[in-house]
């Protein structure tokens, strides 16, 4: 993927969702100051095959990046880098519950994604499932994708924002690919201070 397509694409899911958020609030008749529940309910399966519902967003702040097993830089750059985030957070004592939701089901199966998250970033959740399912919970988010080329060796374009969700469940902002890191962390650490 060019660095142009890849800029341009988080921009893309920065303005969708943002957009969705201006959509529920004006729907509800409410503001911006309140809570706003974010996606579907789903009922996926992790990497190690148990079940995950929206669920796994309550009770804790949580980074969610949507991405594929086989990106070759965009995804694995993103969850190293959030995984840090996590790794230092908790040695301070906050909480952040990092989850990857594939974009491609029909490879990231849990046999494939779970060694791709313990080489990339053990401590977070990879979320899988049949490609119906998964595809009803990245349109519920907003969440661009598709897949580029034919064969084995396809690739995925998809949005390239990581969400981040209070511990209500409820979207609280985004981190944009490629954000300054230390505006990165000070979001992470305004989430999990909330």
């Amino acid at each position: 993927m060019s660095k142009l397509r890849i800029i341009l694409w988080s921009l893309v899911g920065l303005v969708a969702g943002a957009a969705l958020a201006v959509a529920i609030l004006v729907g509800r008749g409410g503001t911006a100051s309140e809570e706003v529940a974010f996606g579907a309910p789903f009922k996926l399966v992790d990497q190690n095959g148990a079940p995950v519902t929206e669920a796994i967003f309550k009770g804790r702040p949580s980074a969610v990046f949507f991405g594929f097993t086989h990106c070759p830089d965009v995804c694995p750059t993103t969850l190293f880098e959030l995984a840090g985030h996590e790794k230092a957070m908790k040695a301070e004592g906050k909480d952040l519950n990092v989850v990857f939701v594939t974009v491609d089901p029909e490879r990231d199966t849990p046999a494939v994604i779970k060694p791709y998250v313990e080489a990339v970033a053990p401590d977070i959740t990879a979320i899988t499932g049949a490609p119906a399912e998964v595809a009803a919970m990245t349109k519920s988010w907003g969440v661009y994708s598709r897949k580029v080329g034919e064969g084995d060796d396809y690739q995925m374009d998809h949005t390239a924002t990581t969400y981040l969700i209070d511990r209500n469940g409820a979207f609280a902002g985004t981190i944009a690919y490629g954000e300054n890191p230390d505006t990165a962390r000070a979001k992470l650490e305004k989430l999990a201070g909330a």
